[in-house]
């Protein structure tokens, strides 16, 4: 999808990056011109719906699906038996998936909701009716899906140093306390959707991906064609949250049925399904150590953490993420060990690892404060470490230290009372929490291809994607600030796979990939365009050196004159009779990725959370967030802005609601609507004041921008929690808090609300 900006120019008063310039895809959304998956339509498209297994584990001993081949509409019905080969991922490609065993390759049932027949039909009525008729005969097995995680795996040694056991031993303070975070479900608005079309030799497939590229190299693994012949294509994205990543079996499903049928496929999953075929962040149980003097200095850290993962698949929920470098302490030991549950495979979910980690870790924190009767922001900061421990590299820029203070000034943080339950306010009682946060930087492969056009547009294409977060804006505003052509001028191309490929839309990691792609792109058309200028016989420059020109404004002009004295580019282009000058940018792939040796690259923030508590009828709520963010250069302060309020949000949700229940009779995903699964709302949603700090990074990339989609998320639920116990007396260490948690609170004078 190309998209020129529409919205007013800035009127030169400031530099495109660092404006904060509304979404230039906005205008296409609101009016609903912008298309989504599920929004195409094809002449002759037909519509699959999955069947899914009603067991947890067992064997499908036989599909009865007569009756439902008898119906109107249908045109056929798929089982392991007919729907043909596939293949799997090779190790080693490259290539990324969560549920590596293919679709109905075998008649074993390994969790709940596993795709066992798919429907095609004329109509979506017609094939969910199908669907609904097929009857599958199944062996039951033994099955466990218990929260409660327990595992005979060995457990692997994430990051160690020193002897933590000792220094534990040896202590004069010490803290042991286990935390368990639930299972999450993502629910973006978009549900997983394929439209897939087979002409006979080549695939197209819209889809649902934050990671278009990746998702191309799968399906050509898996349905065994090159990679030449599959195209992939997403304009818009409605949201992923991680759970879009990577391939999902019913893309697959509708690929194979539009190769064997020769007809579109339309293949949307329900939401009931997003429960449980899409993916989910892992349930984990971790114990956390801490050790310190009596003056609040760290003298050992341990996080031994068990994280939930399917039968056959492998994965790790990375819970020491953020635990090696962000305090210093010379005595450290991350584990991680696998529990296996007849639940479907996990996949990242915003903030992967660190997220779940940093409540654990974050929790203990403020709990060895209160042992040290010590402020839990002056213990953060004693704690600031020199260099990154872990590796023993030095920090590529770390303000933290301003973060904690920033936001404590902000948010009144000298004016906390630490007894609980001692402020209040309109007749509530206060809770006052803080919790730092730390998320990676990092910079994948990435491609683009800047054109400058007769037209006196400049078009920058790349095979990445914008989920919504602002990729389109943000790479037209690094275009607009390397040529100087006004926004109005850029046309940005992304979400195709004939594009030059571009990277994931995952780990905040997209923007600073693109960066040093697109200055080598953009820098090499305007080099291309003063070498013509210079050499070109009709040139109002000919036999003046490339050297003595420069390109601004949109101009070619003498170096030291002003771009009006010059000619624009189309005029050059004009003159040459050209259509356009173009070229290719790159920045490469982990080998070229700064932080992969030598440094320490990350982001870093803190949080400082209230909320409100009312006794007498248990009601809870989160009423203002202090968030302040050391992310780099901040490209787009408006759509930042925007992450990181979404990130707060999604969190206060992590700590007061999210929870994927499941049936332990069945196996199935028992909350697996909008209407159980609880999910914080708009009347959920506090006063939030975002703060950047703005240090660019130049040690990443040449703008110093870092991503900040995650960072915004990382933090927040220990907040909250260190604000309950402060207001109500009660810790909660088993996400999320319940109305049952809260009533445990005692009033000042020792009686227990209802």
């Amino acid at each position: 999808m190309a998209i020129q900006v529409q919205s007013p120019e800035l009127g030169g008063v400031q530099a495109p990056v660092g404006a904060p310039l509304p979404r230039i895809d906005g205008p296409l959304k609101v009016t609903g011109v912008a298309k989504y998956t599920s929004d195409y339509r094809f002449s002759d498209m037909l519509t699959a719906v999955p069947v899914c297994a009603t067991i947890a584990h067992g064997v499908v001993r036989g599909i009865n699906a007569a009756a439902a081949r008898a119906m109107p509409g249908v045109r056929m019905i798929y089982t392991h038996e007919n729907i043909g080969r596939f293949y799997r991922v090779s190790e080693g490609s490259g290539i990324h998936i969560d549920e590596k065993r293919p679709p109905m390759e075998d008649t074993t049932v390994r969790y709940y909701g596993q795709y066992v027949a798919l429907v095609v039909a004329e109509t979506f009525e017609q094939a969910q009716a199908a669907a609904n008729a097929v009857r599958v005969d199944y062996l039951p097995d033994h099955h466990d899906v218990s929260k409660l995680l327990s595992s005979a795996d060995t457990p692997k040694v994430d990051t160690e140093r020193g002897d933590p056991a000792s220094a534990f031993s040896a202590a004069q303070v010490t803290l042991d306390r286990t935390y368990t975070t639930p299972i999450e479900t993502h629910n973006p608005i978009e549900l997983h959707a394929s439209v897939a079309l087979y002409d006979g030799h080549s695939f197209t497939l819209y889809e649902t991906s934050q990671a278009i590229v990746n998702h191309q190299g799968a399906l050509s693994q898996m349905l065994g064609v090159p990679k030449e012949n599959v195209r992939v294509i997403t304009e818009y994205l409605g949201s992923g949250f991680g759970g879009k990543l990577w391939l999902w079996s019913h893309s697959l499903l509708a690929a194979q049925a539009a190769r064997n049928l020769r007809r579109p496929i339309k293949l949307v999953v329900s939401r009931a399904m997003m429960f449980q075929n899409v993916g989910h962040r892992a349930n984990t149980q971790q114990r956390v150590r801490l050790s310190a003097t009596r003056d609040g200095k760290l003298t050992s850290l341990r996080q031994d953490y068990l994280h939930q993962i399917a039968q056959i698949e492998s994965s790790t929920e990375d819970c020491g993420e953020a635990t090696g470098h962000l305090y210093g302490t010379d005595h450290l030991r991350v584990t991680a060990t696998p529990a296996r549950r007849h639940i479907a495979p996990n996949t990242a979910m915003r903030g992967p690892g660190a997220v779940p980690g940093l409540f654990a870790t974050e929790s203990a924190m403020d709990e060895l404060a209160i042992a040290l009767n010590m402020d839990p922001l002056q213990l953060r900061l004693l704690n600031e470490p020199p260099v990154d421990q872990s590796r023993n590299v030095p920090f590529s820029s770390r303000h933290l230290r301003e973060a904690l203070t920033t936001g404590a000034e902000r948010f009144g943080w000298a004016q906390r009372d630490p007894a609980v339950g001692s402020m209040q306010r309109d007749g509530e009682i206060l809770g006052w929490g803080m919790a730092a946060c730390s998320w990676m930087a990092k910079r994948v492969a990435a491609q683009v291809q800047a054109t400058l056009n007769a037209d006196g547009t400049v078009r920058l294409a790349s095979g990445s994607q914008d989920i919504g977060t602002g990729t389109y804006t943000v790479v037209a505003q690094m275009v607009s600030e390397l040529t100087g052509i006004p926004m109005s001028q850029v046309v940005v191309a992304l979400g195709d796979t004939e594009l030059p490929p571009g990277p994931v839309s995952g780990g905040s990691m997209a923007t600073a990939s693109m960066v040093p792609a697109v200055a080598a792109a953009v820098r090499s058309v305007m080099s291309q365009a003063l070498s013509v200028a210079s050499e070109h016989a009709r040139s109002p420059f000919h036999g003046v050196g490339a050297d003595a020109l420069a390109f601004s404004a949109g101009c070619v002009h003498r170096k030291g004159q002003t771009p009006e004295s010059g000619v624009p580019f189309a005029d050059l282009l004009g003159i040459a009779k050209l259509s356009g000058f173009s070229a290719k940018g790159e920045s490469g792939g982990s080998d070229d990725d700064p932080g992969a040796d030598g440094i320490s690259i990350h982001s870093y923030g803190a949080h400082f959370i209230e909320v409100r508590w009312q006794p007498l009828i248990a009601r809870l709520r989160v009423s203002r967030v202090v968030s302040v963010i050391d992310g780099g250069r901040i490209i787009n302060p408006r759509t930042g802005r925007n992450q990181i309020e979404g990130a707060v949000v999604m969190g206060i949700g992590m700590a007061l609601f999210e929870e994927t229940h499941y049936d332990e009779r069945s196996g199935k995903p028992i909350n697996n609507n909008l209407a159980d699964y609880l999910m914080a709302t708009n009347a959920d949603s506090p006063d939030i004041d975002v703060v950047f700090l703005d240090y660019p990074d130049k040690k990443l990339d040449e703008l110093g921008a870092r991503g900040i989609g995650e960072i915004g998320l990382a933090g927040v639920a220990p907040a909250i929690t260190a604000a309950v116990y402060h207001a109500t007396g009660v810790r909660v260490r088993d996400l999320p808090v319940t109305i049952e948690d809260l009533l445990k609170a005692e009033f000042r004078d020792g009686t227990r609300g209802l």
